[in-house]
């Protein structure tokens, strides 16, 4: 592990922390696993279609909600990628916003989209959680599971390529991967994220009786997240 990485990740004030965004009803089935699942760790049959609609399956008695497959362009598909094998590849990952800007554009997109769901945001200390699954974080410099506003301007093309293994953050400089902590827009972590106990720092909900008990203590309200109130 090259820690020299870690440290220049993090080293801004507003880059100490990852946010995951999730439906309030994902959290149960969070907290009794202490984990994180990927969509396709929680179910391998999740990850070999794509969902055009979110699917909801249990895990020991509680929910996981699979998020639906936003629908990309194709014209900003690599002439080599299906969209079936990028889909997969992003269900085989948890993702999470290294700013928190960036999980509130999330929170703002799903709110918007669904109305009648309720949302939440996990505040994780991202430097302990960079050295502890060092070997399985890939880095993109775009919103990978989106199409582009205007496709026909988009400047990349979707491929596995856009992944890059985080021991070669400062290596690679091709176009389509981050050069710099400021490119960075997403930080995927393959299969799973396990003792997430160990790496919480908040748990932000809307109504706050909604988190888990054995997480009580590290409630905050979705407005303190909105206003920037964060750790």
């Amino acid at each position: 592990m090259d820690e020299s990485i870690v440290r220049k990740i993090t080293k801004s004030s507003k880059r100490k922390s990852f946010f995951h965004f999730t439906r309030v009803r994902n959290l149960p089935s969070m907290a009794y696993l202490d984990a994180l699942y990927s969509t396709g760790k929680a179910d391998e049959a999740l990850a070999r279609q794509i969902r055009t609609e979110r699917q909801e399956i249990q895990i020991h008695g509680h929910a996981f909600v699979a998020n639906a497959h936003l629908r990309i362009a194709d014209q900003v598909m690599d002439a080599g990628m299906t969209h079936e094998r990028f889909h997969a590849y992003l269900d085989r990952h948890v993702f999470l916003w290294p700013t928190q800007s960036d999980g509130l554009k999330m929170l703002e997109m799903y709110t918007r989209r669904e109305r009648h769901e309720d949302f939440a945001i996990l505040q994780l200390d991202a430097q302990s959680l960079l050295k502890d699954f060092y070997d399985r974080i890939k880095l993109s410099k775009y919103d990978s599971g989106s199409s582009p506003r205007y496709p026909a301007r988009c400047s990349y093309k979707k491929s596995l390529r856009m992944f890059l293994p985080l021991d070669r953050f400062g290596q690679a400089m091709e176009k389509d991967v981050p050069t710099k902590p400021s490119e960075i827009k997403e930080v995927l972590v393959e299969e799973q994220i396990t003792g997430l106990s160990r790496y919480l720092q908040a748990v932000y909900s809307k109504e706050t009786g909604d988190i888990p008990g054995n997480w009580s203590r590290l409630a905050r309200s979705l407005a303190d997240f909105k206003n920037g109130s964060t750790l």
